[in-house]
């Protein structure tokens, strides 16, 4: 499972960091992701981690935001900055985990926490 901290209310301008830890039966964690619903709003991606490294965003938050990952601790991180209202929303991490060498990927989802920013 996946479990996903460090929401809350923040001003405009200011700075979050997220984080999501799995946890269970993993043999490895392949792309881990964040995702995130605006209120009324359908559910969009704000950006990935491969198992490499390499990262992508979605162009609003690159530049702002960044992600990183901790393989030993099984844990990704979004680190927020200069935030804006639109980042209002909460935030769902995503994480493709094999539980078995010979195993398939799986999606797993974390239960979300909520970002709130005023301005």
């Amino acid at each position: 499972q996946l479990q996903a901290s460090g929401g809350g209310l923040v001003q405009a301008g200011g700075s979050l960091r997220l984080s999501c830890a799995a946890s269970g039966s993993i043999f490895r964690i392949n792309t881990m992701g964040w995702y995130r619903q605006p209120p009324g709003k359908q559910r969009e991606r704000v950006g990935s981690i491969a198992s490499g490294g390499g990262t992508n965003y979605v162009d609003s938050v690159r530049g702002r935001f960044t992600i990183s990952r901790d393989d030993a601790k099984k844990t990704v991180y979004l680190q927020m900055n200069s935030l804006k209202a639109e980042d209002t929303a909460v935030y769902y991490c995503n994480a493709a985990v094999l539980t078995g060498p010979w195993m398939p990927s799986s999606n797993y989802w974390g239960h979300g926490t909520l970002v709130t920013v005023s301005s």
